[in-house]
């Protein structure tokens, strides 16, 4: 029997309806409001298990359920379009909620919480490694001298900020101006990327052989870890090159099946404008 796990099952809809009807299909996501979501739309279908938990945690996941290797992984990351579009979860900047960003409601960490308690170099560094944003630490600044007078709770408020914060040749660009640190603080709140690599790992380790991972990518520094994850399984040398010769012994447990990430088509970046950034690389296990 094929069987296939699905991190983010709540973004995979389409996809799950395209396979076999004897495949055993296990569905992941830390989003309870998302698996809801997916049960409704796939309740004709029996063959799917439905888990509340989070992909890092592939090897636990499959021993509890009392299953071996797998025949394929998708995993898609990031932010779903359902948790964008619901105001109330506080992912978008483009509407005022309350602070929350938190992909799992259960965990205790909250965007309101990273923005009032961290120290001033903290959420700069955040900002600028997550977000990849040049002015997080003018932002930072404006953040804490902010909240010294109350309490940052809304959305609205921190864009304010950020706006604020923002030269006006950066406001000009593309994209809204508080993209990169919406971005950083909601990263940051789920913790996207320090276990990506690490999972991307797990998630090999727990393939068949001949078994595919399968993994959709939204950012630059997601696609990075996906894809140096990726280099280092195929056994590629990872040695500085200023070294003489090989001391890092990697040795190939598969390969890569795309050279280059595939990209959305124009009619899809057409019909889904949040598909536009989408990467999606594949690595089969030797």
């Amino acid at each position: 029997m094929l069987t296939v796990l699905f991190g983010g099952a709540g973004h995979s809809i389409q996809i799950i309806k395209k396979l076999s009807s004897d495949a055993l299909l296990i569905g992941i996501d830390r989003d309870e409001e998302a698996l809801k979501t997916a049960k409704e739309k796939l309740k004709e279908y029996t063959n799917i298990t439905y888990v509340h938990n989070n992909h890092d945690n592939i090897k636990q996941i499959l021993d509890s359920l009392q299953i071996g290797n797998v025949d394929g992984i998708l995993l898609d990351l990031g932010v779903s379009s359902y948790q964008l579009d619901e105001k109330q979860r506080g992912f978008s900047y483009m509407a005022d909620a309350q602070l929350d960003m938190r992909m799992d409601k259960t965990q205790e960490l909250t965007a309101r919480q990273v923005i009032n308690e961290y120290k001033e170099d903290e959420l700069a560094d955040i900002i600028y490694q997550y977000g990849e944003e040049k002015f997080s630490r003018v932002i930072a600044r404006n953040i804490v001298k902010a909240r010294q007078k109350k309490e940052i709770v809304t959305t609205k408020q921190l864009v304010d900020i950020i706006q604020a914060s923002l030269p006006n040749f950066a406001k000009a660009k593309e994209g809204h101006p508080a993209k990169r640190t919406f971005q950083a603080i909601r990263i940051e709140v789920n913790n996207e990327i320090k276990p990506l690599q690490a999972t991307i790992e797990s998630c090999i380790e727990c393939l068949k052989p001949g078994g595919r991972l399968c993994v959709i990518t939204f950012h630059s520094l997601e696609d990075r870890a996906v894809k140096n994850a990726y280099i280092k399984a195929s056994g590629k040398c990872i040695c500085p090159p200023d070294l003489p010769y090989c001391v890092c012994g990697h040795e190939s447990i598969g390969k890569i099946i795309t050279k280059k990430p595939i990209i959305p088509t124009k009619e899809e970046q057409e019909e889904n404008s949040r598909s536009k950034s989408a990467k999606l690389r594949i690595f089969e296990k030797r």
